[in-house]
Formats: structure tokens, sequence, C-alpha cells
């Protein structure tokens, strides 16, 4: 067995219920539209413990080439869920997940629903907002400014519930 940060943990895990449980998650995301090779490498830096593994240790965990980690890293750093780092006087690269990754992957996602939404209201005043055309948009720019009300809304109550857990 190699060492693995979760190893060195002092609590056990069954193993084989984790390789299960990364292939599910890889899966479930997959079906929902991530990559498939991406969806599986960010499961399973989720599932880590030390929340940041190197290509090699990710290649070896999912019995894939290189090659395809480095296709998948380079995707997800691209939508902002993972980055890359190296320590000091190394030479290989770790990857990891963000610190409050989901706050800053729908914060990311807000400021494209709010681009969105302008350009609705640029269709608007193109199209007329009398025009069936221009009450389809003006519906969508209605819709996507009640989101980001409500996101912001939303993010308010996630950080004051994150503070009363002292995160």
């Amino acid at each position: 067995m190699t060492t693995t940060p979760e190893s060195a943990s002092s609590t056990q895990r069954d193993e084989d219920a984790v390789r299960r449980y990364v292939e599910h998650l890889g899966l479930t995301l997959s079906q929902i539209g991530m990559q498939r090779m991406p969806a599986r490498v960010f499961a399973a830096l989720m599932t880590t413990d030390a929340g940041r593994l190197t290509a090699a240790e990710l290649a070896d965990q999912l019995s894939v080439s290189p090659a395809a980690i480095s296709g998948a890293v380079r995707y997800l750093e691209q939508i902002g869920l993972v980055a890359k780092e190296r320590e000091p006087g190394s030479r290989r690269d770790h990857y990891r997940l963000f610190d409050d990754l989901w706050y800053a992957t729908f914060m990311k996602r807000d400021r494209m629903i709010t681009m969105w939404r302008d350009a609705a209201d640029e269709g608007v005043s193109a199209l007329g907002e009398d025009t069936p055309a221009g009450e389809r948009v003006a519906e969508m720019r209605d819709f996507l400014s009640f989101m980001i009300k409500e996101l912001n809304d939303m993010y308010a109550k996630w950080h004051e519930m994150r503070a009363e857990k002292g995160k």
C-alpha cells in the first residue's frame, strides 16, 4: 500500500468504498454536464483529506494516463475549481481545491449571470419591449435579475451560517 495523505489520518477509511464513491461522484458530475475525466479528478480531490494531489497521484488513484490528468486539471483550472501550486524546491505540481470552493464557484457563475442579464437588457432595447421577441427577452432579463438578487441574499446567509459554525 502506498502512503497517501489519507493513510496518515487517525481515522481509518474503507478505501474500496472511497474508490467506489469517487467513481459515483464523477459519474454524477458527468451526468449533469461536466466532462468525464475532469469530473473524476474533481471527485478524487474532493475525497482526499489533504485536498491536494500531484498529477502522478491522481493518475495512479484513477488508473489513467498522466496525459488524461493534464487535460482534466487544465479544464478544472479554467473553470475555477482547482488551483495549481508548487512547493518551493519541488518540480512537481500539486492540484488543490480552493478554500470556500462553493462560494467562489458560484460567485463566478453570478458574474456570468450578470453578463447574460446585461446582454438580455441590450436585446430588449434592440427588439423593442412590446414585440413578441422583446417580451421573451425581457422575461429572460427579469428572471436573471431575480436570480442575481436571490443569489446575493443566499451568499449572505451562507456566510452568516459559516460564521456561526466558526469557519
